[in-house]
């Protein structure tokens, strides 16, 4: 009898047996977005717009670009070895000789934050010291195999992507200007940077997706503000015709007249062109033409309190990319109380975008460089961010004087080193005296006094 599980087949134990379920269309189409304008190249335009033309959005937008891009990078060595040191070199000297700069690399890559992707392609040179052509020229002459750049491939170029049947990406095809001829760029040589990999989208999900229904409305009200603001200022017209004007029985020539009425009193704006031709009120003879035109105004009162409207979906915007921060301090009420965690609350979700960021050139970018010039896995080095944040001095110093005096902290050359980078201090001199003693009281109350901290009895 047939039911549940009698079509089943036979499979082997350690066989994959489901799929991800990504909505994609045999040509590569991503189709998991449920709104037509916000898929495929509507949805760039979109996100597009609302990044350039919103002062909101372009904003909080900047603010991440900003914060991201102030944050230090550096290239670590996997272990103290000489061979390991030796690759660390070695590729952070690649991230300096390519023909764009790392601070402009990492501008392009946070586009995914508007598109919910970035693709790069990954192109390489032969290390051969200073020649002719810029895009081979090399600071270096070792004959290694180097980073020539980490090119962008635009968003608005996608034509397609290429997947295999487990819904695994295998490459990018596009139609870039000027010539829009299709091209193909591999995953194996790509970087794919989403803001989430959810159905191992390749489109990822955009930071402004949540932002677009109250953009959407705020954009609507705006234009109508405009509209209401000109007729406040102008006077809503009303013109008077004579009736037979208005009769349906109306000749064609006094169609046309109040044909041309209607448009003179639409196009009524107050600008360098103003003003009206009619007739007048009377004729020579005394009789009345029936012709009249009156402004009518509303004294600027509205029964709607727009800019409550247009700063609820300001607001709204902000809060969906976890931005609302930039908000603080614009009304002429509410409390700053909540500054310090909005801050942390953003510092976090940078962090996460950060995270992702090295974890893509990590997994693909430097083991493929590696592997190009002979480099063993165990000493292939790694990509590290710094903190997107300084940590306060006072505060810091203040945690050291405590903790040492209770003896949790105990000062050591590490603890100084730390601390001198932190503070943007000059590295210590070999020569110089270790760490005075912090656990004598006379030298842990000149410490204190000199950081301004309350002295612990």
């Amino acid at each position: 009898m047939g039911g549940i599980g009698s079509g089943r087949k036979k499979q082997a134990p350690l066989a994959e047996a489901g799929a991800t379920g990504l909505k994609v269309t045999r040509g590569g189409q991503v189709h998991e977005e449920f709104l037509p304008q916000l898929t495929g190249s509507k949805a760039v335009e979109v996100y597009r717009e609302m990044a350039d033309n919103d002062a909101t959005i372009s904003a909080a937008m900047y603010l991440l670009e900003m914060l991201v891009r102030q944050v230090e990078w550096k290239i670590e060595a996997k272990e103290p070895t000489p061979s390991a040191e030796a690759a660390a070199e070695f590729v952070n000297s690649c991230r300096d000789d390519m023909t764009h700069t790392w601070a402009d690399f990492i501008s392009e890559v946070m586009t995914m934050c508007v598109f919910g992707w970035s693709y790069f392609e990954l192109n390489y040179k032969y290390r051969k010291g200073p020649i002719e052509n810029k895009y081979l020229n090399s600071k270096y002459d070792d004959g290694k195999l180097g980073w020539r750049s980490i090119a962008m491939r635009s968003q608005d170029s996608l034509d397609h992507w290429e997947l295999n049947e487990d819904d695994e990406i295998m490459g990018m095809w596009q139609r870039p200007a000027p010539t829009y001829r299709m091209l193909y760029i591999p995953i194996e040589k790509a970087l794919l940077f989403r803001t989430r990999s959810h159905k191992n989208n390749p489109e990822g999900r955009s930071l402004l997706r949540g932002a677009y229904k109250s953009y959407y409305y705020l954009k609507k009200i705006q234009a109508i503000e405009a509209i209401g603001v000109e007729r406040d200022l102008a006077g809503l017209p009303i013109m008077t015709v004579p009736p037979e004007i208005m009769h349906p029985n109306a000749s064609a020539a006094q169609k046309a007249i109040r044909s041309n009425m209607e448009n003179m009193v639409q196009k009524i704006k107050r600008d360098a062109y103003e003003g009206v031709v009619l007739p007048a009120e009377q004729s020579l003879d005394g009789t009345p033409t029936g012709y009249k035109l009156s402004l009518l105004s509303s004294g600027g009162r509205r029964p709607i309190d727009v800019d409550a409207i247009i700063k609820r979906y300001e607001s709204r915007i902000m809060m969906s990319f976890l931005a609302e921060m930039l908000m603080l301090g614009q009304d002429s009420v509410g409390s700053f109380a909540l500054a310090d965690s909005k801050t942390n609350i953003l510092a976090m979700s940078v962090k996460a975008l950060l995270d992702s960021i090295t974890d893509v050139i990590n997994r693909s970018a430097i083991p493929k460089l590696c592997m190009y010039n002979g480099i063993t896995e165990k000493d292939w080095p790694t990509l590290e961010h710094g903190d997107m944040e300084t940590p306060d001095l006072a505060q810091l110093g203040g945690f050291i004087a405590q903790a040492t005096s209770a003896g949790v902290l105990v000062p050591d050359e590490s603890l100084e080193q730390h601390v001198r980078q932190l503070a943007g201090l000059p590295t210590k001199d070999a020569s110089a005296p270790s760490v005075f003693d912090l656990s004598d009281e006379e030298a842990l109350t000149a410490f204190q006094k000199a950081l301004d901290v309350e002295v612990i009895e």
